[in-house]
């Protein structure tokens, strides 16, 4: 089988890269295309794939327009010469479209219930939807495919993800040494409009509250401000996941990050405040389901609109010293009730024709066993 899987996000790589590897070795041949948008194409170079560059990210509604049409002319001109069997992708419009043009299925992942604009643009011409249990939004049920799980699992399950410990050298630090830290995301998703994080004020005076608990490390999609610059994290990207793992906090902008950090055993403080039309606030939980889900049944992390009251949780859980303790055990039953994600993706694609006459219209009865 010929498979075209999209990278369009640093976080795309780590959700695809077992289920590529496993489909290389059980005999497909697999076309990355990828955007470059911050450190994706670092990341395809450290686990050595190789790949073709759609093009970068834009932004401003305009520049996106132009940039999603010059996008699918580039994906037009390699699935014309590759003559892929199939396209994958996070609910990509460019795999979307392109799919439809070279008459080809096209099987989508998507957790993100807000991404409104951009399913518009790629629902209509996919083939399937893979969504979590938890997805709250309601879609075509001939298209829908359910599985019980996150993305997070296809990367962090234990069956998958090992800690790298060369990374405290990395971080000059032991074992011993506590450290927390900071994410900044750059904003610049659709579906990030009307969500806002942290003023710089309250970064600086957070930086200084939290660095009596330990070292701090700031990783950003943004540029800091030069009195901040001496915290940036500086380690390979892929090895991020191990920082997380060792770290007694995790506190930043940006959901993944922060639901990485829990499924590794680290606490997490997630700050997101939502701006709905109507000028109300809320919090994002209540348009994601799967961070509803790991909030308010599992209690995995916590997540606040209001930038003092997430400091507060993060000095509360670091003077607990029982915080992490009580995170994994959480995370055991976690675990036992979900399934092996990048099984489900790989024995789907591998088995499309068959598994969708099978499932189509009704949530997958294998998808819903747990990984146990």
């Amino acid at each position: 089988m010929k498979i075209i899987v999209e990278i369009g996000h640093p976080a795309h790589v780590h959700h695809f890269k077992n289920m590529i590897w496993n489909l290389e070795k059980r005999g497909s041949e697999v076309k990355i295309v990828a955007k470059d948008k911050d450190v994706t194409l670092e990341l395809l170079r450290a686990y050595g794939f190789k790949y073709e560059i759609l093009g970068r990210n834009y932004d401003g509604l305009l520049n996106k327009a132009y940039g999603l049409i010059k996008a699918d002319y580039r994906l037009f001109k390699i699935a014309k010469k590759f003559k892929p069997d199939l396209f994958v992708s996070r609910a990509s419009p460019h795999s979307a479209h392109v799919s439809r043009l070279v008459n080809r299925p096209h099987i989508a992942f998507c957790d993100t219930e807000h991404a409104t604009l951009n399913d518009m643009l790629a629902y209509p011409f996919t083939d399937v939807i893979c969504t979590p249990l938890c997805y709250k939004k309601r879609l075509n049920p001939k298209k829908h495919v359910i599985f019980n799980g996150y993305k997070e699992l296809a990367y962090l399950h234990p069956n998958y993800f090992k800690p790298d410990s060369s990374v405290l050298d990395d971080l000059g630090l032991s074992k011993e040494d506590k450290f927390i830290i900071i994410r900044l995301i750059s904003w610049g998703a659709t579906h990030d409009t009307y969500s806002k994080g942290f003023t710089h004020n309250f970064l600086e005076k957070a930086v200084k509250s939290l660095e009596e608990y330990g070292h701090i490390f700031i990783a950003s999609e943004q540029r800091l401000e030069k009195n901040l610059e001496m915290y940036k994290i500086k380690i390979p990207s892929e090895k991020l996941h191990s920082a997380l793992y060792y770290a007694s906090l995790y506190f930043g902008e940006g959901s993944t990050t922060a639901v990485e950090a829990a499924l590794l055993g680290t606490p997490a403080v997630h700050l997101e405040a939502l701006k709905l039309k109507s000028g109300e606030i809320v919090c994002i939980t209540e348009k994601l389901g799967y961070l509803d889900e790991l909030v308010n049944k599992y209690q995995m992390f916590y997540t606040f609109t209001d930038q003092n009251q997430a400091l507060n949780k993060c000095l509360e859980i670091l003077q607990d010293n029982d915080a992490k303790k009580g995170l994994l055990k959480r995370r055991e039953k976690l675990l036992k009730d979900k399934i092996d994600v990048t099984k489900f993706m790989t024995d789907f694609i591998e088995n499309y024709s068959e598994s969708w006459k099978a499932k189509r219209g009704e949530p997958s009865h294998e998808s819903l066993h747990s990984s146990t």
